[in-house]
């Protein structure tokens, strides 16, 4: 093993508004005390319970991935495990999530959007 993986970093245009949507997603603490990166305006955290953390990076030119146009791809997306794919939906909606494919073909997983417009999906484990 060369490295370990301490965190996943999302541009973004409101680091601190990301961070608590991904809060109510995943629980953690925000912003909490942590030696390796200093939070501010323009850099927000969060401190999931199973030891991943993720940040929020402010991009001054953000431009969000736009499903299905290769001009602005996603790049990368999150898979996040969940029991009741309907009643995560809409909790996930509530919170400021868009759907990009919920299609009757998707009866195990479906895709969303956050608020910054980076895709993730919610599968039924």
């Amino acid at each position: 093993m060369i490295a370990g993986l301490q965190c996943v970093v999302l541009d973004c245009s409101d680091p601190a508004g990301l961070a608590e949507f991904y809060q109510s997603l995943l629980g953690g603490t925000v912003n909490q005390q942590d030696r390796r990166w200093a939070v501010g305006d323009d850099w927000a955290t969060l401190h999931t319970s199973s030891g991943l953390v993720f940040a929020f990076q402010r991009s001054v030119d953000y431009r969000p991935p736009l499903w299905s146009d290769p001009a602005r791809p996603q790049q990368f997306h999150m898979d996040f495990g969940v029991a009741d794919l309907d009643q995560a939906q809409e909790q996930v909606l509530a919170m400021g999530a868009t759907v990009l494919d919920d299609g009757p073909e998707r009866r195990s997983w479906r895709i969303y959007a956050d608020p910054a417009g980076h895709p993730f999906c919610l599968v039924r484990h």
